[in-house]
């Protein structure tokens, strides 16, 4: 293994890493968001946008992210609608992590007893008061473990975004290797930055739930 040669290396899997990273949580936001939207629209039995809301889950959670991606960018364009690739990582990954953080989220309102709602309720609340401010905030709470498992799922999709030429980690590493043959170079400086990337959101996750779970039994 020649160190000097990865060290050489070394700038390009940062901006690589800088661009895989903002990407990701932008895609991660959107997921978070179009999940808790999705989450009240199935536990307040919304009509019409019930059904559509079970259409796009389904659709989504049983399509890879890269047949997604390719639709996104190089489908879209045939019917005169042209997005940049980052714009198309980011949306790719918030539709794939919506559909998914929708089944956390739900599993979280389900969990929550209904004399919570009814309680809120006999205090003068209305349906949509009940949801925002008393059951959201605990559906949030018990559902930290599988957000957090989704999110370091969405962060390792991102290894997808070299197929639309986005110059994230996978790409940099196979455009180095395919030009200088360091196949073990670069692919070690690959596992390296994307450990860089998750090992934080997983120990801080770990020590999220660990809070939750104190704060809920005392151990």
């Amino acid at each position: 293994m020649d160190l000097q040669v990865m060290v050489s290396y070394l700038p390009l899997y940062r901006d690589a890493l800088f661009l895989t990273v903002s990407i990701g949580w932008q895609g991660i936001f959107l997921a978070l968001a179009i999940g808790v939207l999705c989450a009240a629209v199935i536990h307040l039995k919304v009509p019409v946008l019930r059904r559509i809301v079970g259409i796009y889950i389904e659709l989504f959670r049983n399509t890879p992210l890269l047949v997604q991606l390719f639709f996104l960018y190089f489908a879209l364009p045939k019917v005169g609608i042209r997005i940049s690739a980052s714009l198309c990582g980011a949306l790719g990954l918030g539709l794939l992590g919506g559909s998914y953080m929708a089944e956390t989220f739900r599993s979280g309102l389900e969990n929550i007893a209904p004399i919570q709602a009814e309680s809120a309720q006999s205090l003068g609340m209305n349906r949509g008061q009940v949801f925002w401010y008393v059951i959201l905030p605990q559906a949030l709470s018990t559902s930290v473990p599988g957000l957090l498992a989704n999110v370091i799922f969405l962060l390792k999709e991102t290894s997808v975004f070299s197929t639309i030429s986005l110059m994230d980690l996978m790409f940099t590493a196979k455009d180095l290797i395919g030009m200088y043959a360091k196949t073990l170079e670069c692919l070690t400086l690959l596992v390296v930055f994307y450990l860089i990337m998750l090992l934080p959101v997983s120990i801080l996750g770990s020590l999220a739930e660990r809070r939750l779970r104190h704060a809920e039994f005392g151990n």
